[in-house]
């Protein structure tokens, strides 16, 4: 029986009929909890009711529940043992299954059939307890495949036919109607509609996507109905990818993880060492009988145990990394999750990190009066231009609720200085100097207004230049709380950017940066990366993970802003961030001390109890069960709950 209950084990029954995950412990727990009520049952009524009309029970009013306590001692007892055994034998180290069946079939051999039995059922409890955490933290990630949709429909030639997900390739077009899940990566091609995005980001709020926005696997379509091209199959969509890169993290661990590991194949050679020097050498030193002293070393054993020690760490980080998954943020191992708890500095990129990446119109200035909206009269033009400047300035009249559907035409695109044409019959130039050089009759009266931080585009009507638009690019709404929050945790910040110095001094000063270093060609980011860790400690850089691949891979921690560039940060990242929110980096530093806090006193409580425990059993002041309800399982089971605490860090 034991061997097919260790078969199970290696199978894990990793779902029953209603769809729930089962596995040998919950058995065991359940059959030993059964054992002590019934034989606690038997002795109450052989001893006080069948005696008192003479009847004996067999031979002794116990027999049966002793029967009973020692079959389930033996059966569970031996199914531990072979469990440690393999490890003994195929792994070549000790394990916390060895010392626990010793215990048990030591205090059977002692005729301690009740201390046997709770052993085994409280060891056994931890050890569900301790798996269900893991698989509550592991399942919490896993169960994003279950949003990915089996089917989806295709469309061909204007018709539609649906066709499991496996089969369909990138560049085909898949349709989602409102209440449907994404069935793969892809990119919108028709329609637009708010898209539940909280699986993968952890956003909160439905997000518009429209035409040409990126759209993932498994979110929910909450509006209208869409066309996607498909981007990706099944195998390498960005759930898969993260799945994927959660469960491997466990593979890198943290050098408190690593360092457990050592000590635990050291300590338990010498508490199995320290066991029988009590069992067999105590008593000839110290007298008394030796079945006491045997006894007092199966609770040394059990109090030594090393569960909690050995369990709270690794399951403490793990449950970190996926906490963090839920919000949005992939951290590819324990080892960036004790890093971020000890960084000193942050340095950012500013393009594409700290600022978008795209202009937007930051001032204007009137040097002349315009009867009507300047503005819309503006949009009105460039809206016929592709130029990121023309879309700022189109972007800025519709943020504002201007009507700029007027009546243009004659446009001329003039390459290099701007755009030329008649909105509402009255002629309206938009573009640098050089293009007022020509139609602004007052261009010689233009001072350089905003010219060292930022670019201008000047507006001239019928000839003559009205006013001036101060373009920028554009900080991202979080920025300038981010590097509050890390200022606030004393975590040195710094700028690192190739634009020029006056922009980027700007830029710094308004986010409240204490460092700033501009005009940076590639190999000047790493050498400023190495000066800023010499002087604070470690180091998190935090870039787009596409042009800051080399700097990102000499921090100490890389974070990569995921966005439209998520493939990339994948694999170039120790951190990503999927939506693009530098808050999740405070977030990620607290979540990650607090990791690391509870590890430690996780660590420091075991050790504590277990010396206490330790000495008061060698002196015979607790009984066995005891030194397993608080010494070992019931300590492990605490250490565990204490590690839940990461889920509430906001």
């Amino acid at each position: 029986m034991a061997v097919a209950l260790m078969e199970r084990d290696e199978r894990i029954l990793d779902e029953a009929d209603d769809g729930e995950h089962i596995e040998p412990w919950s058995y065991i727990v359940a059959v030993l909890a059964l054992t002590i009520v019934v034989s606690f049952l038997l002795d109450s009524i052989a001893g006080g009711v069948l005696l008192e009309f003479g009847i004996p029970l067999l031979d002794e009013p116990t027999t049966i529940s002793a029967i009973i306590y020692h079959a389930a001692a033996l059966i569970v007892g031996g199914y531990v043992g072979i469990l440690g055994l393999k490890e003994l034998i195929v792994e070549r180290k000790f394990s916390v299954e060895v010392l626990m069946a010793l215990a048990a079939l030591g205090a059977v051999y002692l005729h301690y059939h009740f201390e046997a039995v709770t052993v085994l059922l409280l060891y056994s409890l931890a050890e569900h307890f301790e798996h269900y955490i893991e698989d509550r933290a592991r399942r919490s990630i896993e169960k994003l495949s279950e949003y990915m949709p089996d089917v989806a429909r295709v469309e061909e030639s204007g018709a539609e036919k649906t066709v499991p997900v496996k089969e369909i390739a990138p560049g085909m077009t898949i349709v989602v109607r409102a209440g449907e899940r994404i069935p793969l990566d892809g990119k919108v091609a028709e329609g637009s509609s708010d898209v539940d995005q909280s699986i993968v980001t952890g956003e909160s709020v439905p997000v518009l996507k429209r035409e040409n926005d990126i759209i993932y696997a498994g979110t929910l379509n909450t509006g209208g109905l869409l066309k996607v091209t498909v981007t990706k199959s099944v195998e390498h969509t960005l759930v898969s990818r993260i799945v994927e890169l959660v469960m491997e993290s466990r593979k890198r661990k943290a050098s408190i993880e690593r360092l457990v590991d050592k000590f635990a194949q050291v300590y338990v050679p010498i508490v199995v060492f320290l066991a029988v020097f009590t069992a067999f050498v105590a008593p000839r030193i110290l007298g008394g009988a030796a079945e006491t002293w045997l006894y007092r070393s199966l609770i040394f054993l059990v109090v030594s145990c090393p569960s909690a020690f050995l369990v709270s760490v690794p399951a403490t980080i793990f449950t970190a990394i996926t906490v963090a998954a839920g919000r949005g943020v992939i951290v590819k191992g324990g080892a960036y999750i004790e890093k971020m708890a000890q960084i000193k500095a942050v340095v950012f990129d500013k393009t594409g990190t700290l600022t978008l990446g795209k202009p937007a119109v930051f001032e204007a200035s009137t040097f002349a009066n315009f009867d009507k909206n300047l503005l819309s009269y503006v949009a009105a033009l460039e809206q016929y231009s592709d130029h990121p400047m023309a879309d700022a300035l189109v972007r800025a009249a519709s943020d504002e609720g201007l009507d700029f559907r007027l009546q243009v035409r004659d446009v001329k695109e003039i390459p290099g200085k701007g755009m030329v044409g008649m909105v509402e019959g009255i002629k309206v130039a938009v573009g640098n100097r050089e293009l007022m050089k020509e139609y602004g009759s007052n261009h010689q009266d233009l001072v350089d207004t905003f010219h060292d931080k930022h670019t201008c585009v000047f507006v001239s009507v019928n000839d003559s230049i009205v006013s001036a638009f101060c373009l920028a690019d554009d900080v991202r709404k979080d920025a300038v709380e981010t590097v509050k929050a890390l200022k606030k945790s004393k975590i040195h910040t710094a700028m690192l950017t190739g634009d020029r110095s006056s922009i980027a001094r700007d830029i710094a000063t308004r986010l409240g940066m204490d460092d700033v270093y501009a005009e940076l060609l590639p190999e000047d980011k790493l050498r400023i990366m190495d000066k800023v860790k010499a002087k604070y400690g470690l180091v998190a850089m935090v870039g787009d993970g596409v042009n800051d691949a080399p700097a990102l891979a000499a921090s100490d921690v890389g974070i990569a802003m995921g966005g439209a560039g998520v493939d990339v940060a994948l694999e170039s990242a120790d951190v990503v961030l999927v939506k693009d929110e530098l808050a999740m980096i405070p977030y990620l530093q607290k979540l990650s001390e607090v990791a690391v806090e509870i590890s430690n006193q996780n660590i420091a409580a075991s050790l504590a109890v277990k010396l206490i425990l330790g000495i008061l059993g060698f002196f015979g002041f607790i009984p066995l069960w005891f030194a397993v309800a608080a010494g070992d399982d019931g300590l492990t089971m605490l250490v565990l709950l204490n590690t839940l605490r990461l889920a509430r860090i906001r």
